[in-house]
């Protein structure tokens, strides 16, 4: 019972970094490039790739950093939003939510962790005679 929070919290992470991922070719590549046939702006999609195996890896040190890199995306959703037309500006309040879900997910996570780490005993290194 005491890692379901811990296993919603690193599913949301995994599920809304794929989905940026997809959102961010589908949008560059698709849906509404900024030239018709796609832009080079899909290459944005690229750093999104490299902290999914340590996600999927459960590393304690790749949920930390993508909390801080996922406010460049959240920054580029903001700006997208205010300044382009539909429907690229609703393209960009997702990719807005997405950020801030895996975000919340992130930090949920390691702040969960850090606090089974605390609750649980130390293990004794087992001594053979």
């Amino acid at each position: 019972m005491k890692n379901i929070p811990l296993n919603l919290t690193r599913q949301l992470a995994v599920g809304s970094l794929l989905a940026l991922i997809v959102l961010s070719l589908a949008w560059e590549l698709f849906l509404a490039p900024v030239r018709p046939g796609g832009s080079l702006l899909a290459l944005k999609a690229l750093p999104l790739c490299i902290p999914l195996a340590g996600l999927l890896k459960n590393r304690m040190y790749t949920y930390r950093w993508v909390s801080l890199m996922v406010w460049l995306y959240f920054i580029e959703g903001v700006v997208r939003a205010s300044g382009d037309r539909a429907p690229s500006s609703y393209y960009a309040l997702l990719e807005v939510m997405l950020c801030l879900v895996l975000f919340a997910a992130c930090a949920m996570h390691v702040r969960l962790r850090f606090a089974n780490a605390k609750t649980s005993p130390p293990q004794s290194p087992s001594v053979d005679p």
